[in-house]
């Protein structure tokens, strides 16, 4: 016998990618989910707070509770994240910014909740990822994400070119990211290390005013002055 019904949910609530309206990136039916909740896992109090607050969330904060999930989360607390939803009450995962559990901790509460036997139940929104991809013109039938790159510049060289290797051989779009900050350092290396002939997308700022996709040759973009990208979130892709 299936006994989840008498357990909550754990909804995962996509949030905003950057500076927009939420009507734009939102479906009415997640901001009525959101609504009906009043325990939360996020990453980090204040943004998640800031979220809540463009979805018209209508709950006095003092009497939500928070659980933070980050890198310097115990791992034996995460089970005690779970005691609402044991309990019959739903829980909402919250990314920092765009799908939770793509390039955020959040698979691990719900490795745990399936493991407990809750229902997760994603919720619709915008991915950075998918959305870059869609744009770029390049195969979205094979494509690999792999995350953050190497932070040491002789590894992340060696990296890019395993990546451009890859792509080449296998027409698989290989998809990557950096901290905002970073951004330039990374695409100076992929502009130094790449041939001529690779394609590079570069989408940053993606669903805000100031979204930027563009894609060309590697030999394109190092005829002009690249874009900057410092401290914009950027996702990167290359293709043969």
């Amino acid at each position: 016998m299936d006994k989840s019904h008498n357990k909550g949910v754990l909804y995962l609530i996509p949030t905003l990618l950057g500076d927009a309206p939420i009507e734009d990136s939102l479906p009415t039916g997640n901001l009525k989910t959101i609504n009906s909740l009043q325990v939360f896992i996020v990453e980090n109090l204040r943004s998640a707070r800031r979220f809540l607050k463009q979805a018209g969330y209508q709950h006095p904060f003092e009497e939500v509770v928070f659980h933070i999930l980050n890198k310097h989360t115990e791992k034996e607390d995460l089970m005690s994240f779970l005691n609402s939803a044991q309990s019959g009450s739903s829980i909402g995962l919250l990314s920092e910014a765009g799908c939770p559990c793509i390039a955020d901790p959040g698979q691990l509460i719900v490795n745990q909740a399936h493991q407990l036997g809750i229902r997760v139940k994603p919720l619709v929104g915008p991915s950075s990822i998918i959305l870059a991809l869609m744009a770029s013109g390049m195969n979205g039938q094979a494509f690999q994400f792999h995350g953050y790159l190497p932070i040491q510049k002789q590894q992340r060289v060696l990296q890019i070119k395993e990546l451009e290797k890859h792509a080449h051989h296998t027409s698989t779009t290989q998809i990557f990211m950096e901290t905002p900050f970073r951004n330039m350092q990374l695409l100076e290396d992929i502009l130094r290390s790449c041939r001529q002939d690779t394609q590079l997308c570069i989408a940053a700022n993606l669903t805000t005013a100031d979204e930027y996709i563009h894609t060309k040759t590697i030999k394109a973009w190092s005829r002009k002055k690249p874009p900057n990208l410092h401290k914009q979130p950027a996702i990167f892709l290359l293709f043969r």
